[in-house]
């Protein structure tokens, strides 16, 4: 059988450089966009982290007390290692602040807020939605964004 009137050149020829450029700039384009969308969602999914070990933290305050009446901001009383970005909790995104403890009073009751910061250079200090987590002894679920302002209805879910 033979070939139609195609020649043998013109079946090897392959791609021009004018498709090969225009390929990459649409895969370019594309990458552009689907990075950036990658990457919030990787931030978004490692949050649970900062949420989950504040409110294992707060259950596990709310039992010392139970036992000794006070809140406590030792470590090892509450089955942790340390405070700060030297003690990742989770996978390694986010450490606790050492708790700031108040203690009961005649005229007020004990009081502790917990705070879970980004470890600086893990990418969750990129998060511009939720830059830090905090929850108080009364169950407040409360998260800041980059410019100190309140962003607890994106980070908490609520």
């Amino acid at each position: 059988m033979k070939h139609s009137h195609l020649s043998k050149a013109a079946l090897a020829r392959g791609f021009t450089l004018i498709e090969l450029m225009i390929t990459v700039v649409i895969v370019a384009v594309l990458m552009s966009i689907a990075f950036p969308l990658y990457q919030h969602q990787m931030r978004e999914s490692r949050r649970t982290d900062a949420r989950s070990a504040l409110l294992d933290l707060a259950s596990r305050e709310e039992r010392y007390y139970a036992i000794n009446n006070a809140y406590t901001s030792t470590a090892s009383n509450l089955g942790y290692t340390g405070w700060g970005s030297a003690y990742p909790i989770g996978s390694g995104y986010y450490y606790l602040v050492q708790p700031v403890i108040a203690a009961a009073t005649s005229t007020t009751t004990a009081t502790f807020t917990l705070v879970a910061d980004p470890v600086s250079g893990k990418g969750q200090d990129q998060d511009s939605d939720c830059q830090s987590f905090t929850v108080t002894q009364t169950g407040q679920e409360t998260s800041t964004n980059s410019a100190s302002g309140n962003s607890s209805s994106i980070c908490w879910g609520q």
